[in-house]
């Protein structure tokens, strides 16, 4: 899992980047919130955001709100790890679209057991984005082959939404996964090729 680190301090920013990858996530870290807010958008692979408040520029609460005003299906888990303790500030922290909160100094195994939390919530939306990519493809199938579907009574082909006609196995294979195979019935073998029956 890879995990974006925003953090203007140099000394904070590499010690955390180093405790992740000694817990074996892949980082990648930002100085500034324009930083970070041009990498999130240039690539879709993180998962998890650990974004200090207090920065030059865009602070980590602006950059928290831009990340949630951009409609995207990848989910994003944003931890704020801030100084500021006050409760006025973890709701103000929250409000803006934090998925957690965590006060510096920071405990390291809390830390550790926060991102797993994180990664357990980022799994099961990936997992339901997939379920509903999956059910909105089975509703498109079965919304296409339903309704009134005007056919011939003589050629049996069927008239398309262009006013156009089609012959029945192309328009049923057009409009769903069905494939077809060519054969003759009893009825019609009898009835075209009589001869080729025996005693014909």
């Amino acid at each position: 899992m890879k995990i974006m680190v925003v953090e203007d301090d140099l000394t904070s920013r590499t010690m955390l980047a180093s405790v992740l990858r000694k817990w074996c996530y892949q980082v990648a870290a930002a100085e500034t919130g324009e930083e970070a807010w041009d990498m999130l958008r240039a690539e879709e692979a993180f998962r998890v955001v650990i974004l200090d408040w207090i920065m030059p520029g865009i602070s980590g609460l602006d950059l928290c709100r831009g990340i949630r005003s951009e409609a995207t299906v990848n989910p994003l888990y944003v931890i704020i790890l801030t100084a500021r303790r006050e409760r006025g500030d973890i709701v103000a922290g929250l409000e803006a679209g934090a998925d957690d909160y965590i006060a510096k100094p920071y405990d390291a195994d809390e830390l550790r057991a926060r991102i797993q939390v994180g990664r357990r919530v980022i799994e099961l939306q990936l997992a339901l984005n997939e379920r509903v990519r999956e059910l909105e493809s089975a509703v498109s199938h079965i919304r296409t082959l339903q309704g009134i579907i005007p056919i011939c009574s003589y050629c049996h082909k069927i008239r398309t939404d262009k006013q156009g006609w089609e012959r029945l196995e192309t328009y049923i294979s057009e409009h769903s996964e069905a494939e077809f195979t060519h054969g003759i019935c009893p009825e019609c073998m009898s009835r075209h090729h009589a001869e080729l029956l025996p005693g014909g």
